[in-house]
């Protein structure tokens, strides 16, 4: 799994958090530069990169996740914060569209119908087993040079307890279901998750 600079696959799948760190204005905007970072493709035409605030200039992962008539479509993104938020969200909702090898593309008539979800990272932190709190902390796990990552909302829909989630996140990174606690590097981030509409787990 790479997982800088390349994007990556992930699993997603839940109801968007109603309230956090991003306005609702910003969350429109991203959302929006989301659909326009698909549809320029097909238009073949460049868009602005550049952050509208402050904020959104800030270096921050990022997955975009979409959906076509309530099933997952494509789920790509940055784990560690190499480029603003602004520009994360363009570049992994073209990656979900076009280069997630779970999916074929995206085609220019699914483009309008599709339903976007955002989940924007906090940088990994290190993070000792007992801290991890399901339902607020993603998994990084790393070792040997391979990487896993499940992001907050899987252990959830999957109905995991923190051990299992350990678990699952080595599994992930292809290490032994042990790993984490015989060397592995752990790893927790929060995910702040809003999207279009609710979609079933």
């Amino acid at each position: 799994m790479l997982l800088r600079p390349n994007p990556v696959a992930a699993e997603s799948g839940v109801s968007a958090n109603a309230s956090g760190e991003f306005s609702p204005e910003e969350r429109a905007l991203l959302l929006r530069l989301a659909h326009d970072s698909i549809v320029s493709t097909f238009e073949r035409r460049e868009i602005s990169l550049d952050p509208h605030t402050p904020h959104l200039a800030e270096k921050r992962g990022a997955f975009t996740s979409l959906y076509l008539a309530g099933n997952l479509r494509g789920c790509v993104g940055y784990v560690l914060p190499v480029n603003s938020v602004y520009r994360a969200v363009a570049d992994t909702a073209r990656a979900a569209a076009f280069e997630d090898s779970r999916f074929s593309p995206v085609t220019r008539d699914q483009a309008p119908h599709l339903q976007i979800e955002l989940s924007i990272l906090s940088p990994p932190q290190p993070i000792a087993p007992d801290a991890i709190e399901i339902g607020r902390h993603g998994l990084l796990i790393s070792m040997a040079g391979s990487r896993g990552l499940l992001l907050p909302q899987v252990p959830i829909e999957h109905h995991w307890d923190r051990i299992t989630f350990l678990e699952q996140t080595c599994r992930k990174a292809g290490l032994h279901l042990d790993a984490w606690h015989t060397g592995a590097q752990i790893e927790a981030f929060t995910a702040e998750v809003f999207g279009e509409k609710d979609h079933p787990a």
